[in-house]
């Protein structure tokens, strides 16, 4: 079972470059995230077509979460992150497919911080710990996927001091995330890779894909019943350099059956 995540930047306008990689790679479930697309605007039609059915929640201009299923119906256990009612970002969404319960998370940026973006990027990541304990109770197979907006160690970034400011490399999210691998989460990429260097962010601005001046936002963290089944994973880099492609690559693993 391949599980992917994929920050796509605008689902509409990268709409060929999703069913291009579709194709090539036919992963079995797909979390997108960044739709910017308003719900009635979501392209179920045509991912369809391709194979995949959805469940999404979208918001025009910003933000927005998906979960792709090939050749299954996802089944929605939850359509919004627990913890503040008034929270109106549409960041999450959960389902189960195939016997595993995926969840799409598209975390807030921070920037810039200090300030009250950064105060709500911490808030959102305790609130996503306190639910994803519960996950962990429950004892199923689970995959938390997204683009956290968290580069969990200072490899995770490409050399430089450019960033040293930004919300993406503070202490206090990486603390919230390490704080999830305290608690049980295993992130399957860094397993699969202890050693390694690998981005799968690359920002549009000074040549950063020309040079490979990347970070690693893009995360999935398996619940110990997933983790036992891990087999494979990596990250789509060409996908990153084909024509009016997303800032981000796509992440993915392979779980063995149960």
């Amino acid at each position: 079972m391949r599980i992917a995540t994929f920050n796509v930047n605008n689902v509409v306008r990268r709409l060929p470059n999703l069913l291009a990689w579709l194709a090539a790679t036919r992963p079995d479930v797909v979390c997108l995230q960044e739709l910017k697309v308003a719900e009635p605007d979501f392209p179920a039609d045509a991912l369809a077509e391709a194979g995949y059915a959805a469940v999404w929640r979208g918001q025009r201009s910003w933000n927005g979460v998906a979960i792709l299923a090939r050749g299954a119906e996802p089944v929605p256990t939850r359509a919004e992150l627990p913890g503040d009612p008034d929270d109106r970002q549409p960041r999450y969404v959960e389902a189960a497919v195939r016997g595993v319960l995926v969840a799409s998370l598209y975390a807030p940026n921070g920037n810039p911080q200090p300030g009250p973006k950064f105060d709500y990027k911490l808030a959102w990541m305790d609130r996503l710990r306190a639910h994803a304990a519960g996950l962990l109770a429950a004892g199923v197979p689970v995959v938390l996927a997204g683009d956290w907006n968290v580069a969990p160690e200072p490899r995770d970034v490409y050399p430089t001091r450019s960033y040293d400011d930004n919300a993406l490399v503070q202490p206090g999210p990486r603390a919230a995330f390490a704080g999830f691998l305290a608690d049980g989460w295993t992130d399957a990429l860094r397993r699969l890779e202890p050693e390694a260097v690998f981005y799968t962010f690359w920002d549009y601005r000074r040549n950063r894909w020309e040079r490979d001046a990347g970070m690693r936002l893009d995360h999935l963290l398996l619940s110990p019943e997933a983790a036992r089944r891990l087999r494979r994973g990596g990250v789509d880099r060409a996908a990153r350099g084909e024509p009016d492609a997303s800032d981000h690559a796509p992440a993915w693993i392979e779980l063995a059956p149960r």
